[in-house]
């Protein structure tokens, strides 16, 4: 009994021991491939993340190169814009585009003589048909006074009251300067009682327009009516409308003279078809007494040779012998 137990007991050992060893080398096998599979996917991930670091390391680089270049541009239109003649090209392209994109060729002109003086020569002037056939202009000039505008904006960034007060009275002084020159090129009747000063950037027309007393001095003082790039965009659509507005009534008298002309001729026609008439109907009426005097004459002529015939044969030898 000892030794059967005790030899049961052994079997049961190496079988424990059988399975332990068994068990150890499985769940070795797991490590190894868990391992395997998290360093693989370690690796991965990480590789990925790098190309991504990559990528928007690129991404950066590309930006910092535009940023470079769009430096050399802004640097480039501050000295265009520190340049006042150049400044004032500038507006005067801007000016003549807005022109082009709303205006028929014919209906603006550049260089306008508005009057007998050779210096009165505004950039552009918008013509409008005169009564006497002779067109009225409407001078539009471009300004732009970039120092008193970057004194003001640098006053407002310091929020010193003071020096925002000094500045904002500099700037409409100058812009008052501005008007008073266009106010020159007002000529009546060769033009309009008022004239257009065009600015061309939106928030230099925001600091004048944010003065209504300043624009109402402008318009009684000198006659001028300051326009940014977008209301100066709804004006020329104004003179468009009204310019096709002329055009159709122009086509429209033109029309009735047509009309007026056609009526004329179709009166002198109805009278020559009159006459036409009366000619027609008298010709007919000489036909029918032709007709009628020849055609009874005709027939009396046949009735004098029926008779004739007709005796002739009562009368002829042949017939005598015959009634024999």
């Amino acid at each position: 009994m000892e030794e059967t137990q005790k030899l049961k007991l052994e079997q049961i050992e190496k079988t424990q021991a059988g399975m332990i060893q068994s068990t150890e080398k499985s769940l070795e096998n797991m490590r190894q491939t868990v391992e395997e599979k998290l360093e693989k996917t370690l690796n991965d991930r990480i590789s990925k993340s790098f190309e991504t670091v990559g990528n928007q390391l690129d991404n950066v680089k590309n930006g910092l190169a535009e940023m470079r270049d769009l430096a050399k541009d802004v640097g480039g239109l501050k000295k265009v814009l520190s340049n006042v003649k150049m400044r004032g090209g500038l507006g005067e392209v801007q000016l003549q585009m807005l022109l082009e994109q709303y205006l028929a060729p014919g209906q603006f002109v550049s260089n306008a003589h508005t009057g007998e003086d050779k210096n009165s020569v505004v950039e552009f002037a918008v013509r409008f048909p005169g009564q006497d056939g002779n067109p009225i202009l409407l001078p539009i000039d471009s300004k732009f006074p970039k120092d008193r505008y970057d004194a003001l904006l640098e006053a407002y960034e310091s929020a010193d009251k003071d020096a925002m007060d000094a500045a904002r009275r500099d700037f409409c002084n100058a812009i008052r300067n501005e008007a008073k020159n266009i106010s020159k090129y007002i000529n009546v009747p060769e033009t309009t009682p008022f004239a257009i000063m065009f600015l061309p950037f939106e928030g230099l027309y925001a600091e004048v327009a944010r003065d209504a007393n300043l624009l109402e001095s402008l318009q009684k003082e000198y006659s001028v009516t300051v326009a940014g790039p977008t209301n100066l965009s709804a004006i020329l659509t104004s003179f468009q409308m009204g310019f096709r507005t002329l055009a159709i009534q122009k086509k429209g008298s033109d029309v009735w003279k047509v009309l007026g002309e056609v009526k004329t001729e179709f009166g002198k026609f109805g009278d020559m078809l009159e006459k036409a008439k009366g000619k027609i109907q008298g010709g007919l009426e000489d036909m029918d007494k032709l007709i009628t005097t020849r055609t009874n004459q005709i027939n009396r002529k046949l009735r004098d040779v029926e008779t004739n015939v007709t005796s002739i044969d009562t009368d002829s030898p042949a017939r005598q012998l015959e009634e024999e």
